[in-house]
């Protein structure tokens, strides 16, 4: 068995990492960037050391710094985790050269099928259906372009290097594929290094299916079933469940056997994960599955493996490095009741999911099944990494079991000031189609707003939260007659809000402000004496950037006319692109902005003045 272990990556994974090798007694050693000094990770570890500068191509991506601090701590094995370097074979073999254990299936491994046009192009040879489209090594913006109107629209772009939803990008029309094109390649190079991509037709009605696997060295694969990762929001998976609704047996053994024989074509070893995209207009069948990547590593979504299996992932990956047969023969594994996840990131919802970063000074996520996160209350959210905090996951009998509990626990949770995706989630968790499990793809993109969380607590949360700052609460006006009420002036989240108060309110200590959790969402009601100056609108046509970033694409020229709605600029923040658009027609002044250029939250990059009619 392994002595000592060094997690090369951060956050929720490494604090998971640790949890398990710290029960089989093995010495961990984290590392961590500027950024992370005080991480949650760092400090759960027996040793940490220190590889760079805040971004992750300074630090988590270098490889080499990795290694030396593997070296200069004494590791014996490094554990990837998943994101950064997990799925880099140059990495796994630079680790093997160097003397170390690499806990992860084998560079060949990897490069069979960590890119994306190589495993379909080795499963099509396999006889494995695959999903119609262009793997073509000319990666020309015209040649694409023409593969695209072959294929025909609606397609997606894919980065074969890519993962967690990063460069890709669905196409609808011709128009709109160049476009696509370069923004999609952009991000790949950003968060891959590499730019190159792949073309496929969308499925209609897509569910996204994928099974567990794992080999060992002693030649043995077995899978532990599938997953549904159909809830996804721009590619990005946010709530995961174990095992698939409307899975029925044969199809099962159907898809974990094709799993199963594309492992051990590859002679794998480790944790991987098969994904399939499923046609599901006719239900789950086995002729309308079809291959679509692999992920060679462990996945973020693992828990609900683990929740129906009753094993730990992690200690296999640990076992299994170690030289270790698999703990399981297939004969030996079982689903056992339902499990769902669901992914916590610091975004906001009412600004189009634009990641949130600050101090989390309320971090308060209940009694929950199980909570998978690695940040604490106190913990400072960076812009520099990937905007999840935490996983939130539940078990049960059944699906509608497990399916309550996590909303529950969602609708519990209070995180503040960072805000999160908390009460998009349980609104999710609640429509009638997933709870009657009418899951596909493109649920979330089709309700829209439908799903975004009310923008204000309900009337009887305010006049209780109100009730606690009444003794501070200057009133606005008195009702007469009989029952002693008055309605009072506060502030909510700046915004002046009138509240009922009843004449008996007990008298409390009086305070500035009280936060309000309720469905998920957190709301701070304070007093209107103790207000402070609000923040400046961009009303007058200014660009203010909504978070700390990097300019990646300056699309206008100071006096240019713009048109409403036309991208100006594109910022790169949390390994994420997003477009700044002109509010209305106008002419572009002052632009303060270069590309590559850093900005900070709040900062005006550029402004339009109103064409004459819209002035």
């Amino acid at each position: 068995m392994l002595k000592s272990l060094l997690i090369a990556n951060r956050g929720e994974i490494a604090c998971r990492i640790i949890r398990t090798a710290r029960a089989m007694g093995i010495r961990t050693i984290a590392v961590y960037s500027d950024a992370d000094a005080q991480a949650l990770h760092v400090r759960q570890a027996d040793e940490s050391v220190h590889i760079g500068p805040s971004p992750a191509r300074d630090s988590y991506l270098v490889g080499e710094r990795i290694i030396a601090a593997a070296r200069t701590s004494g590791a014996e094995a490094i554990h990837p985790g998943y994101g950064f370097l997990s799925e880099n074979a140059a990495f796994a073999r630079a680790v093997l050269d160097a003397g170390l254990i690499w806990v992860g299936p084998g560079p060949d491994s990897i490069t069979a099928m960590g890119m994306k046009d190589a495993a379909k192009s080795l499963m099509q040879a396999a006889g494995v259906p695959t999903t119609p489209g262009y793997l073509g090594e000319d990666q020309g913006a015209e040649r694409l372009a023409w593969e695209a109107d072959a294929i025909g629209y609606p397609v997606l772009i894919k980065a074969v290097a890519g993962g967690g939803g990063k460069g890709m990008r669905k196409v609808e029309t011709a128009a709109d594929f160049a476009d696509a094109l370069a923004s999609c390649r952009r991000e790949a190079l950003s968060a891959f290094g590499n730019d190159h991509v792949l073309l496929e037709k969308w499925v209609t009605n897509p569910r996204h299916i994928e099974v567990q696997i794992f080999g060992d060295h002693h030649g043995n694969v077995v899978h532990l079933f599938e997953r549904d990762c159909s809830m996804q929001r721009r590619h990005q998976k946010v709530i995961e469940e174990a095992p698939a609704p409307g899975m029925d047996e044969a199809t099962r053994q159907a898809i974990c056997a094709a799993a199963v024989r594309a492992a051990k074509a590859v002679d794998y070893v480790g944790a991987g994960t098969i994904e399939f995209i499923a046609d599901g207009s006719e239900g789950l069948r086995a002729d309308r599955i079809w291959f679509m990547e692999m992920n060679t590593r462990l996945q973020v979504e693992h828990p609900v493996t683990e929740e129906i299996t009753g094993q730990d992932l992690v200690e296999w990956q640990l076992r299994v490095a170690s030289g270790e047969a698999l703990p399981r023969r297939q004969d030996e594994l079982a689903i056992n009741g339902w499990a769902m996840e669901a992914r916590l990131y610091a975004e906001d919802p009412a600004k189009g999911f634009l990641p949130s970063t600050g101090m989390l000074e309320t971090f308060d996520l209940g009694d929950a099944y199980r909570i998978d996160t690695g940040v604490e209350q106190g913990a400072a959210i960076s812009p520099y990494y990937d905007p999840m905090i935490a996983k939130v996951i539940a078990h049960g009998a059944d699906r509608d079991t497990a399916r309550a509990s996590l909303a529950g626990s969602l609708a519990d949770a209070a995180v503040w000031p960072v805000r999160t995706n908390a009460g998009f989630l349980v609104k999710l968790l609640e429509h009638p189609d997933f709870v009657a499990a009418n899951l596909d793809t493109g649920l979330i993109g089709r309700e829209g707003d439908g799903l975004l969380p009310p923008s204000a607590p309900s009337v009887e949360a305010m006049e209780d939260a109100a009730a606690v700052l009444a003794p501070a609460g200057p009133m606005a006006g008195f009702r007469l007659n009989a029952v002693a009420k008055r309605d009072a002036l506060f502030l909510l989240d700046g915004a002046p809000v009138s509240v009922m108060l009843s004449g008996d309110d007990e008298v409390r200590e009086a305070m500035s402000s009280v936060l309000i959790a309720e469905g998920g969402q957190v709301w701070e009601l304070s007093c209107w004496r103790h207000a402070g100056g609000g923040a400046g609108a961009a009303g007058d046509g200014a660009i203010i950037s909504p978070m700390p970033g990097r300019i990646i694409a300056v699309a206008v020229a100071e006096g240019e006319a713009v048109t409403k709605g036309q991208k100006l600029i594109t910022l790169e923040a949390m390994k994420m692109e997003h477009s700044l658009i002109a509010p209305f027609d106008g002419v572009v002044r002052d632009l303060n902005v270069v590309e590559g250029g850093q900005v900070s939250e709040g900062h005006v990059l550029v402004k339009i003045e109103a064409a004459p009619e819209d002035k």
